[in-house]
């Protein structure tokens, strides 16, 4: 059996564990900038506020529904995901994170085990050691541990076994919700006739193929109980690494980009470290508004590609080389809205080899800033910088409604009095 654990409304429950006061009341996490709800509580749901709407239209309705909001806290929330995984493997050999907010499960227990019991047990302890309520489901195959999960988070156990025939609980599920249908597909199924997912488990693979593709024809054998899906290798190293951020307000100011792109490398280096990889070189961009006045102008973006000297997880050598290029990819007197830069050409340290012509202080610069991440993960990020990313960072994502980083910075711990 395959389980799948997923945190009820996550960002929300993250919030809860260190503000009691949220408990019971209508409350939603918004999108960067402050712009729409991405998360709900069960609260907030039941106002029938959809998923997405902006937080400008729902000001007014604040004081009539005593509506409670917060600015994304990634940093707050990607130390509760850890801390999740961190218990579920307590319980079972493999764990195969699949978001921030839910795991794959896979446990090395006899087929006559009680998974509800054992599906109970886990719940109890997540929700007693770090204090998010999830959902649990078990069941043969990927796909239908996902069926199995929805329902178990409506059931009052929080978990939901799949039974051995799932007909009957997969004529009850529309093909919209079968994961790796989604709203798009959705439509082009149900003029063929697929309205369930228990249609899809019954067509034809070899039409499933020829008209749709062959993730498809896997999902409808997933469906009958045959696990197509390959577990992810957790040590697989990345084949690319990005960063990028929407600004707080439009940044029109050369110098204001320079430092978002020199911010965004810094982040981007920093997870190359860690997987022990070097990059060969990077794309980076700028996104800017469309234009009404003086003249009309459509949005657009602008990018350009940059090879570093020789593979490299050295910040300052990626900042030098990208530096020089960012004056080439500026228009002045437009409004920029959000940058970024991508790594690509991707090799393992263990497997690439070493530039005999690279000067000698540019092979050493990777243990300076080894030692700058390791500093960053013990006094929280931000602690050492280089000097390129700019120190009042005007160009930032607003989050004016931002808790304390309780978990990850040792000036917004918890006091007790």
């Amino acid at each position: 059996m395959i389980g799948l654990v997923d945190g009820n409304n996550f960002f929300v429950s993250c919030e809860r564990i260190f503000d009691p006061s949220l408990e019971g009341k209508p409350v939603a996490v918004l999108s960067n900038n402050d712009g729409c709800c991405i998360s709900r509580s069960n609260e907030f749901k039941a106002l029938n506020i959809p998923m997405g709407t902006p937080y400008f239209q729902l000001r007014p309705l604040i004081k009539k529904y005593e509506l409670q909001f917060r600015s994304s806290n990634y940093a707050l929330y990607g130390d509760i995901s850890r801390r999740i995984i961190a218990v579920l493997n307590e319980f079972v050999p493999s764990v195969e994170q699949y978001s921030i907010d839910e795991a794959f499960i896979h446990p090395a227990l006899p087929a006559s085990t009680d998974f509800n019991a054992f599906g109970i047990r886990i719940r109890e302890i997540l929700r007693r050691w770090v204090g998010v309520p999830c959902g649990v489901g078990f069941a043969p195959t990927k796909t239908l541990a996902k069926i199995a999960n929805h329902i178990g988070k409506k059931t009052p156990s929080g978990v939901f076994v799949m039974p051995q025939d799932p007909s009957e609980v997969l004529r009850k599920t529309p093909v919209s919700e079968v994961w790796g249908v989604g709203r798009r597909l959705a439509p082009k199924l149900e003029k063929i006739g697929i309205y369930t997912a228990f249609d899809l488990a019954q067509r034809e693979l070899p039409e499933l193929t020829k008209r749709f593709s062959v993730l498809l024809a896997k999902t409808a054998l997933e469906l009958q109980g045959q696990p197509c899906i390959a577990e992810e290798d957790p040590e697989e190293l990345s084949q690319s690494i990005s960063c990028s951020r929407s600004f707080g307000h439009p940044v029109t100011e050369f110098e204001d980009l320079a430092e978002s792109v020199a911010s965004y490398t810094s982040g981007a280096a920093e997870k190359l470290r860690k997987e022990k990889q070097r990059a060969a070189g990077a794309n980076v961009y700028f996104q800017f508004y469309p234009e009404n006045a003086p003249r009309p102008l459509p949005g657009g973006v602008t990018s350009t590609t940059v090879a570093f000297p020789f593979p490299t997880d050295d910040t300052g050598v990626m900042m030098k080389a990208l530096r020089s290029k960012l004056k080439g990819i500026f228009i002045p007197n437009r409004r920029y809205k959000k940058s970024g830069v991508l790594f690509y050409g991707l090799e393992s340290l263990s497997e690439s080899a070493a530039d005999l012509f690279a000067p000698p202080e540019e092979q050493t610069r990777s243990g300076v800033f080894n030692v700058v991440d390791q500093i960053n993960a013990k006094f929280g990020r931000g602690t050492l910088f280089t000097l390129g990313e700019g120190t009042k960072k005007s160009w930032q994502m607003k989050r004016t409604l931002l808790s304390p980083d309780y978990t990850t910075s040792w000036d917004q711990l918890l006091k007790v009095k």
